[in-house]
């Protein structure tokens, strides 16, 4: 398999699509495009590879898949563990990657990923804050609910959802303490920005 992904610094879907990637444990190449080059470069090189034009895209043989959540659910039928086994505890975790996948609008577009800035703490609009607070809380119910150490117990497909939103909060300042947090969801945060895959896809980028 290959996936297609874009730079390092700034691609989080690319991310979440790599770090289940990683966990799976299959062997796999990758193929990377420089994203923001001029006069379409980057869609061009992405094109030939998605068929929407987007990153990440898996390519298995003559299959290829697109979009993040498409590619790890691929995945999670190759390389059972990626989602709980447990009903409810798979259920809440899709449940929680989904709302990720479709939301926090403000938050994404006021705080874009950039592994390669120095963190300042920057003042958020209230529609960024309000993402915060729920974030927050999804992250505080699942931990308080399961004990972690991540959302839903062991590792899953939700907490490279998250990972992202981890380098956001560190990149940006923002301290969930500040948005109801009592200490699980921000040593849960620190947890996503220590682990050996996530550790493996910055250095790369800062590279």
């Amino acid at each position: 398999m290959d996936i297609v992904i874009g730079t390092k610094a700034w691609s989080t879907w690319s991310l979440r699509a790599w770090l289940v990637m990683k966990r799976s444990g299959l062997p796999f190449t990758e193929t990377l495009v420089e994203l923001r080059q001029e006069n379409d470069v980057s869609g061009a090189a992405i094109r030939a590879h998605s068929p929407s034009g987007l990153v990440p895209a898996l390519k298995d043989g003559d299959l290829a898949v697109w979009d993040s959540l498409a590619i790890c659910e691929y995945l999670a039928g190759l390389s059972p563990g990626l989602w709980p086994l447990e009903p409810e505890r798979r259920a809440l975790a899709r449940s929680a990657a989904a709302e990720m996948h479709s939301g926090f609008a403000s938050l994404r577009g006021e705080c874009p990923m950039d592994l390669r800035a120095e963190p300042k703490p920057t003042p958020l609009s209230e529609a960024t804050q309000k993402d915060v607070r729920r974030i927050v809380a999804v992250w505080s119910e699942l931990l308080g609910r399961f004990g972690g150490p991540f959302l839903v117990g062991e590792w899953s497909i939700a907490d490279a959802f998250y990972t992202p939103v981890a380098t956001r909060f560190r990149t940006y300042g923002i301290k969930p303490s500040d948005y109801g947090d009592t200490g699980a969801a921000g040593e849960y945060c620190q947890r996503l920005l220590e682990t050996p895959e996530f550790l493996a896809w910055e250095t790369a980028a800062k590279r």
